[in-house]
């Protein structure tokens, strides 16, 4: 086979039809646009957005307004006061994302989790989270504990 002979499939290739171009040719005269009207004329037609004088269903529907972040971190919260309910006089001392769901504190694992710092602790818990809040922070290192920052997935 030589480069001169490639041809395209039998079938692939299909002529477009030249309309207009006498009545013998089965698309003459009107050139398959029917007799006179809008859809007769050049540049006839309505567009997509047209729905016959009704309100275009894009209007109708509210405004979308700004944007959605696809890369926003979802955060779980959980507050100090809940770790010493749950661990305070546990002999528990690591808190994980995993231990917290056994506690029943969060239900799935597949959000970030946040330690905020509503309420006291005085347990000393080594604390492993997404994120930490300032003052969730202060309270734990506070009580002789130690916060542990998760990477992200």
């Amino acid at each position: 086979m030589k480069l001169h002979e490639l041809r395209p499939a039998p079938g692939s290739k299909k002529k477009r039809m030249r309309v207009g171009r006498g009545t013998g040719s089965g698309k003459g005269k009107t050139a398959g646009r029917g007799i006179k009207g809008q859809n007769a004329r050049s540049g006839g037609g309505k567009g997509p957005y047209f729905e016959g004088g009704q309100l275009p269903l894009v209007r109708r529907l509210p405004f979308r307004r700004g944007f959605t972040n696809i890369h926003k971190v979802v955060y779980k919260p959980v507050n100090v006061e809940r770790l010493q309910e749950k661990f305070g006089e546990a002999d528990q001392t690591e808190i994980t994302p995993e231990v917290l769901i056994e506690a029943g504190i969060i239900k799935r694992s597949d959000k970030a989790i946040a330690i905020l710092g509503q309420g006291e602790i005085t347990a000393p818990l080594t604390v492993k989270a997404h994120r930490f809040s300032d003052s969730a922070k202060s309270k734990i290192e506070a009580a002789g504990g130690t916060v542990e920052v998760l990477p992200l997935e």
